[in-house]
């Protein structure tokens, strides 16, 4: 008998650690690591590098149909490939991350993209991030998670993620991109049902990321993975 391959959803605020978890949960299960914010995000610097603005939906649709849009295992992690271009660290970018959110709200971009995330997940055995995997992509994921952690850690965190790629980013200013983040996800209705009954709220505001790993890796095998 073939072992469970189980889907695992993993949500939370921006800065929490969902996706370096995400990926080494994924290895340590041998599951595959499905970073839906990075198809969102690479939508965003596709469109920004052709000048479309979120409300020119006719440009937008035109572009999403036709990007190319990839994802391999690199040395430190899956790398995101947009039409032959490796684009995994522009994607990142302090720029795209204060621009995504006014894509990923349009609802042509998130039906196409929502579709491919459940076709890519649609056999299990994937470790699927990002914001309402849960309960809009993988509303029956055999395991929900929400990664929580104190505003001040999480910039602390995303400033030290940007200086080892090299970017310098004022932490005054790196906190009040998060806060503003925050509000904007807060308020928006992506047609989920609320919080899950089945949710596991995970606070890695005191956890290293071997610990945040550790804790959903049990989590997993105590469902069967």
């Amino acid at each position: 008998m073939a072992e469970p391959r189980l889907t695992i959803a993993i949500d939370g605020v921006v800065g929490s650690g969902k996706t370096a978890t995400a990926r080494q949960v994924a290895a340590a299960l041998g599951y595959r690591h499905l970073d839906t914010g990075a198809m969102y995000r690479a939508v965003a610097l596709a469109a920004m590098r052709a000048g479309i603005a979120p409300g020119d939906t006719g440009a937008l649709a035109t572009l999403v149909a036709s990007l190319r849009l990839e994802f391999g295992p690199g040395a430190t992690g899956n790398r995101v490939s947009l039409d032959g271009n490796d684009v995994t660290d522009d994607i990142r970018l302090p720029e795209i991350s204060r621009r995504v959110g006014a894509y990923a709200d349009v609802p042509l971009v998130r039906r196409a993209l929502v579709t491919r995330q459940q076709e890519l997940g649609r056999l299990g055995g994937v470790v699927a991030e990002g914001r309402d995997v849960g309960t809009v992509v993988f509303p029956r994921a055999e395991l929900k998670v929400l990664m929580v952690a104190d505003l001040a850690v999480r910039a602390r965190r995303r400033q030290a993620e940007l200086a080892a790629k090299g970017v310098t980013i004022d932490l005054d200013v790196l906190t009040q991109d998060i806060a503003r983040r925050d509000q904007e996800d807060a308020e928006r209705d992506y047609g989920g049902t609320g919080r899950p009954a089945d949710l596991v709220v995970i606070d890695t505001t005191d956890l290293t990321l071997q610990g945040q790993v550790d804790a959903i890796v049990a989590l997993a095998r105590a469902r069967g993975a």
